[in-house]
């Protein structure tokens, strides 16, 4: 084995991700928009592929081929980027649509795709505009006729009798040309005798409104300046005294489960006025959905609520010093004025370095005569540029404070759970060939990702960047440092460990066979050897693991298990194995740990059934496996750790190279 890697280690996938990007779009030059557009690229960006890849790794987890692999992708892209069909677009929404400016909301879906798959989920967005109005013949039941930016087929609503008052002949909010945002929609699908698909009543409606324009104006100024936060009353509300509040969106807070069971979901939305007060807009139940309408890119945005309920913060328990909070009530209307999503110019080398970074325009020497090329990415009104769109692969050396929807592909270095904390949170050092840096990751109760530990190799999508106060574990001091931020929850929230993947071993086209004795201390990527087992060294042990992140327990006084991953006490614990072993080929032999998934593939038996044998044959079975040939995933575990982190350094048991999965050859 060697002790140095004199060579840039090539990655397999990394490969294979610029093959398929080259291979949807051949004839695409590398200019991701020659019009600085942004969102509208020649070829799909780097983070879409990946993630497509990686996702459809899950669903295929027997394995996969390059041709699975761009069938998926080229079936996706197609989808996203299809051509329009034949028939015209509604002549209000195409003069709209040339003013259009907003991005797509994270969940939404487009008319024409409802049409395609006669389908749509409660959590599905409609943005779209009021195309026409009309009053069901025979009836008193108003329709309202809908059509969106990307399609041209229209579909009809059933509206929501709450909104009856927005309707009116002469000067009505809800009219031809009005854009509207739909979520929880039922759809009454075509067929037994219906012609076309409706969409039947929905309360959860937002009505976007435009201050440049008139009669937009004059609604706001008139209905919705009157009232601010400080003069709202839970006791002037309980005597039918109704408010118009309008305020800015701040925070849209995570998911919530309540209740003894779980059975009751709340989402908090902070609002701040004019004057600065703060009020929380409490969400309970399946109004949860209505964030969808809210979430980013709309924060920032401005937010009118017309008689909303008010309640006591005791009462729902909004954790707020103030004293009441807003919900929506049955006769509550919401009414958007989006946040003008301002674009800003982001220079990046045409043909980003991959063992360097893709080098934004102020690290690159101009004597040098980099050719580069303009990415126009959106920027909300706090200076926060968004990266979800970005073209190129990011590093950590391109990493700045303000910058959000940042995508990071690297190695896990140290893992810490944070103590002292209401929720669950642990920080993640991620390094890449251009640095490390620590990214804190939030969960809504606890560790969610699997079992995860030093030397592994992920993706991880959703990441917002800051300056923050970090304290030094060796000299006790807090320091300005950029911090990478990721919550489950999040809109874009995503985690991969391509390091445990099961399909890896079985999808040639991500990986490349390599020998023993070309792994060294330097060994940065996920190897993928053909072995087998020698007994030169065979320690084998059963133990007990943590059921929720599969790191070790150790027994505390009183027959107590404390994880030494998650750092608290833990009532779900699964018998498990840590082993170690000699695996050798024909190049040399090196020393590999173990546990697990894994550790029973090798073995053959489970942990419970190989407890349950007698001594002399748990003694005897080891010999059973000499000479036997497996395909191994190995990582470089042998990672420096940091405080508390350093159980799992412990968990090593001194073995530089872990085992993330094993599949045995016939």
């Amino acid at each position: 084995m060697n002790s140095v890697d004199p060579q840039p280690q090539e990655d397999p996938l990394l490969k294979f991700i610029d093959y398929a990007r080259s291979a949807l779009s051949p004839e695409a030059n590398e200019d991701p928009d020659p019009n600085g557009n942004g969102s509208e690229t020649a070829r799909p960006s780097w983070n879409w592929i990946l993630s497509r890849i990686l996702k459809t790794c899950s669903a295929y987890s027997c394995g996969v081929t390059a041709a699975i692999l761009l069938s998926d992708l080229s079936q996706a892209w197609h989808e996203q980027n299809r051509d329009r069909p034949t028939r015209k677009m509604p002549e209000c929404v195409r003069e709209l649509q040339k003013k259009h400016k907003r991005r797509k909301l994270p969940n939404t879906v487009t008319i024409d795709s409802i049409y395609e798959k006669n389908f749509l989920s409660l959590n599905s967005v409609l943005e779209a505009v009021i195309v026409d109005v009309y009053v069901l013949p025979g009836t008193k039941i108003y329709m309202l006729s809908l059509g969106d930016f990307w399609s041209t087929n229209t579909i009809d609503l059933y509206l929501h009798q709450k909104y009856y008052d927005l309707i009116n002949p002469t000067n009505g909010i809800l009219k031809k040309g009005r854009q509207i945002f739909l979520t929880g929609c039922y759809l009454r699908a075509s067929g037994g005798g219906s012609r076309c698909p409706r969409l039947l009543p929905t309360e959860y409606l937002v009505v976007l409104l435009d201050e440049d324009d008139d009669a937009d104006a004059m609604l706001l100024a008139a209905q919705f300046c009157s009232d601010t936060f400080s003069s709202v009353s839970l006791d002037a509300f309980s005597k039918n005294v109704y408010y118009s509040l309008y305020a800015r969106i701040e925070h849209i807070g995570p998911l919530e489960v309540l209740g003894e069971f779980g059975s009751l979901q709340r989402k908090r939305i902070t609002l701040v006025d004019d004057d600065g007060t703060k009020l929380q807009f409490v969400l309970w139940g399946e109004q949860v959905v209505l964030t969808n309408l809210l979430s980013f890119p709309s924060l920032g945005s401005m937010l009118a609520l017309d008689k909303p309920y008010i309640a006591s913060s005791a009462d729902n328990a909004a954790e707020t010093s103030a004293e009441v909070s807003l919900e929506f009530g049955s006769a509550t209307q919401l009414f958007l004025v989006p946040v003008v999503q301002h674009k800003e110019q982001i220079c990046v080398a045409l043909t980003p370095y991959r063992h360097q970074g893709s080098r934004l325009l102020n690290t690159i020497d101009p004597s040098q005569g980099t050719q580069v090329s303009q990415v126009s990415l959106p920027c909300d009104s706090h200076g926060s540029i968004d990266f979800s769109i970005y073209p190129f692969q990011s590093y950590v050396s391109d990493l700045r404070d303000k910058m959000t929807g940042v995508s990071l592909y690297g190695v896990v270095t140290s893992i810490i759970k944070e103590r002292c904390t209401t929720e669950a949170i642990f920080s993640l050092k991620i390094e890449d060939t251009s640095g490390a840096i620590w990214t804190r990751l939030h969960f809504m109760k606890y560790w969610s990702l699997g079992r995860l530990s030093l030397g592994h190799k992920v993706y991880i999508s959703g990441l917002t960047c800051s300056m923050t106060k970090r304290k030094g574990f060796q000299l006790n001091r807090c320091h300005n440092s950029l911090e990478a931020i990721w919550s489950e929850n999040t809109g874009g929230a995503s985690f991969f460990n391509l390091s445990c993947l099961p399909a890896l071993l079985n999808s040639s086209c991500l990986h490349k066979l390599t020998k023993l004795s070309d792994l060294s201390s330097q060994t940065t990527c996920t190897q993928i050897v053909h072995i087998r087992l020698e007994m030169a060294q065979f320690h084998l042990s059963t133990r007990f693991s943590h059921a929720v992140c599969g790191h070790l327990v150790t027994e505390q006084p009183m027959g107590v298990s404390e994880c030494s991953f998650c750092n608290e006490n833990c009532d779900e614990v699964v018998r498990t194995f840590h082993l170690k072993v000699t695996l050798a080929d024909k190049s040399g032999k090196i020393l590999a740990w173990c546990t697990g998934h894994t550790a029973t593939e090798i073995l053959q038996i489970s942990p419970d059934e190989f407890f349950k044998l007698p001594e002399e044959e748990q003694f005897m079975y080891p010999s059973s496996l000499h000479n036997e040939r497996f395909k191994v995933a190995i990582v470089n575990c042998n990672r420096e750790g940091s405080g508390p982190g350093d159980a799992l350094v412990l968990e090593t048991e001194g073995t530089s190279w872990e085992i993330t999965r094993a599949l045995k050859c016939d």
